[in-house]
């Protein structure tokens, strides 16, 4: 049966992830837009944090978690996202539903190995100035996916040692319009690029029993920096703007953009954790992003400045008795943490942040530790100083992770 779910998930989503828009921010702009990926539902109900691991739950952050798999494990997941989108003056609501990820874990002795698919980054914005005598217009979609393969070895009964490579394809459309004079000649920039290129994840994971019953968990991963290939093709059209905001072209200039490459920055993440295995845990975890490397030849970001960002997050999770079998909610997982995250992109003099609370439960299903995960987060993005945006948002998240046995030799038939 679990064979027959996979398939149908993998053909929904294959579809789907290259067709949704999964951001309204106006802060998609930036970059190769907003990261998509934060981890799994179970991950993100704890702040985001990717030390925890275990033997039925695949843990797609870190590459060397997949060792620690006893199970054939599928998972797969989805997000609606609420946001109150707010300047000093003004204020909209818009929302966003995706589906984040689908991944399959198999676990092959010392051995453990996982792929799937998700999308990476998003781009999803429109931004309009209309004054008494101008026009300007914003508008960008698109995003990154990406398709990977994970492999990790038990070196010791301790530490594992994991490699993800990745394959990340996709296309961004923006398009700018400026015009200083209503029904007057204007300018049209639309520029159309197809973005692809290969990286690798690198993972490593420590655990220990400093006593009896408690175990210390230790990570670290690291992302190489990057060099994506664009191809695409830069409209330049000079068009009349009229004052209901028709927009008519006039002339028309094409350049073809080739041999064209985007540098993405370099990640390393570590954490530590702490737990009574099957009862409790609670870690921390650091990473910093090299953002300030990121290059875009082919977009000019104006008064945007990218600097290095830091990502702090806490977490953890409760189980009142795994093995209960007298109440089915002594045996759900209630998880809880908090984020705070510096994006990397300073906006006239202002650092844009990011942080939120989350707050979620896993619910046993069927046999073999298969489980419904839903979690909720509360946070803000942005700030309204100097004329920008203030995002205070409302995510839910929810993921299903099944297990079953494969690959065993059946006796009898």
């Amino acid at each position: 049966m679990l064979k027959q779910i996979i398939f149908a998930a993998m053909l929904i989503i294959t579809g789907v992830a290259t067709a949704q828009n999964g951001t309204t921010s106006p802060y998609s702009f930036f970059g190769i837009g907003e990261i998509k990926f934060k981890g799994t539902a179970e991950n993100r109900s704890m702040g985001g944090i990717n030390v925890f691991s275990d033997s039925i739950h695949l843990n797609l952050q870190n590459p060397a978690s997949v060792a620690n798999l006893k199970l054939v494990s599928f998972t797969s997941g989805g997000s609606y996202k609420y946001v109150n989108q707010q300047t000093e003056t003004e204020s909209q609501y818009a929302s966003a539903t995706t589906l984040d990820y689908l991944a399959l874990g198999i676990p092959m002795g010392k051995f453990g190995a996982s792929f799937g698919i998700l999308p990476f980054t998003s781009v999803g914005y429109k931004l309009e100035s209309d004054g008494d005598s101008s026009f300007t217009q914003y508008k960008g979609t698109g995003g990154m996916n990406k398709v990977f393969f994970v492999l990790a070895y038990q070196v010791t009964p301790n530490f594992n040692l994991g490699i993800d490579a990745n394959y990340n394809f996709g296309n961004v459309e923006r398009t700018t319009i400026v015009s200083e004079d209503d029904l007057l000649l204007g300018i049209r920039e639309n520029i159309k690029s197809d973005l692809l290129g290969f990286n690798f994840n690198f993972g490593a994971e420590y655990k220990t029993l400093i006593s009896e019953d408690l175990q210390l968990t230790t990570t670290a991963t690291y992302s190489p920096a990057t060099k994506f290939k664009v191809q695409g093709i830069r409209n330049i059209t000079s068009v009349l703007i009229s004052a209901t905001g028709v927009v008519v072209p006039v002339d028309d200039r094409e350049q073809i953009l080739e041999d064209v490459e985007v540098t993405f920055p370099s990640q390393i993440t570590i954490g530590a954790g702490l737990g009574s295995p099957k009862k409790w845990f609670v870690s921390g975890q650091y990473t910093n992003t090299k953002t300030s490397n990121y290059n875009d030849p082919t977009l000019n970001f104006g008064t945007v400045e990218f600097i290095d960002s830091n990502k702090y997050r806490i977490g953890g999770f409760f189980i009142p008795r795994y093995n209960s079998l007298t109440s089915y909610w002594h045996r759900a997982v209630y998880r809880l943490g908090v984020r705070y995250e510096e994006t990397g992109i300073n906006l006239r003099g202002e650092n844009i942040n990011e942080y939120g609370i989350s707050f979620g439960v896993g619910l046993p299903v069927g046999r073999l530790f298969s489980n419904v995960n839903i979690g909720f987060e509360l946070g803000s993005k942005g700030t309204t100083s100097q004329g920008l945006v203030k995002e205070n948002f409302f995510n839910t998240f929810i993921s299903l992770s099944l297990n079953d046995r494969w690959f065993e030799k059946r006796y009898i038939d």
